[in-house]
């Protein structure tokens, strides 16, 4: 007898897939809720209407907060990058005033919650007559005061976790990286930005896009200053028909297909940086047919060599 090849074990299925199985498994909930909901006792009854509607054909409402809640994301997640850079770089410095400073940011905004960051900043200041965020006109379309304070707020916070973050991918980085650098004559900012930077990009990009996954559930907390966003949308949505269950839910399916394109966006994000090194040689994942087609391959060949 021959000898007999026993296939590797395939890994788990692919991200896509698991994304479809999650999405399969929460419609089953919500079908099993409806139909306990509607069986039992209770007064209450799921109205499948109401919800498939803000879904199927979202109104002018749901599509601005939509269109604002992903706007204020990407904004205040621009800004966080930008901080956190700075902040980094200020804790690795040798200039004992930047580490102080840099530190003293990461601490405040990293051990204080967001909704108090954020209520402070639009009211607190304002009562305090330090300063009231007027409406600005950007490209011709008014920015609320409140809308500007959110922004502010969330950049701020964000900077304070980019900071580590970013800070753990330059340390990634070999410290041979920047003595080579400077043996070719290179400053230690042309250095950091030539040399490391893009370097320890391969190492920040996947942290970096969990935290923007965050900042899109997180611009929700804007509602406690009145700002219309998504969740903001649907509170005064419920206010007005009195079915708060389904409107909530509609939120979540929202915030959900916002998160679940995203992580889409990341993974090709992800893909595209890991070009050239070993974990880019095997990203390719085959499919479920393919894994399928490779364990029917792997049983012909033990029932072959029989």
């Amino acid at each position: 007898m021959r000898n007999v090849r026993i296939p590797r074990p395939v890994g788990p299925i692919g991200g896509s897939t698991g994304r479809a199985a999650g999405l399969a498994l929460l419609g089953l909930a919500v079908l099993l809720l409806a139909g306990c909901t509607a069986k039992s006792g209770s007064s209450f009854r799921f109205d499948w209407d109401v919800f498939s509607t803000q879904i199927v054909q979202p109104d002018r409402a749901i599509l601005g907060g939509l269109y604002l809640t992903v706007v204020i994301s990407i904004i205040s997640q621009a800004i966080g990058v930008g901080l956190g850079v700075v902040a980094a770089l200020g804790r690795m410095s040798r200039r004992l005033p930047l580490r102080l400073v840099a530190g003293a940011y990461v601490w405040v905004f990293r051990g204080t919650p967001l909704l108090v960051q954020l209520v402070f900043l639009y009211f607190g200041l304002s009562v305090a007559h330090i300063y009231s965020w007027p409406t600005i006109s950007l490209l011709g379309v008014p920015i609320p005061g409140a809308i500007q304070a959110g922004i502010v707020a969330l950049g701020l916070n964000e900077g304070a976790y980019m900071s580590e973050i970013v800070r753990a991918g330059i340390i990634s980085i070999d410290p041979g990286q920047m003595e080579a650098a400077k043996s070719l004559g290179m400053t230690y900012g042309v250095g950091m930005r030539r040399i490391i930077l893009p370097q320890a990009a391969r190492v920040i990009v996947p942290p970096l896009g969990n935290e923007f996954n965050n900042m899109l559930k997180t611009t929700s907390l804007l509602f406690a200053i009145g700002v219309q966003e998504l969740y903001e949308t649907f509170v005064i949505k419920q206010g007005n028909n009195f079915q708060p269950f389904e409107m909530y839910l509609a939120a979540a399916v929202w915030f959900l297909a916002l998160t679940t394109i995203w992580s889409l966006v990341q993974v090709r994000i992800e893909r595209r940086f890991a070009r050239g090194t070993a974990a880019g040689v095997n990203q390719a994942t085959p499919g479920l047919r393919q894994r399928l087609a490779g364990l029917r391959g792997g049983a012909g060949q033990l029932t072959s060599g029989r």
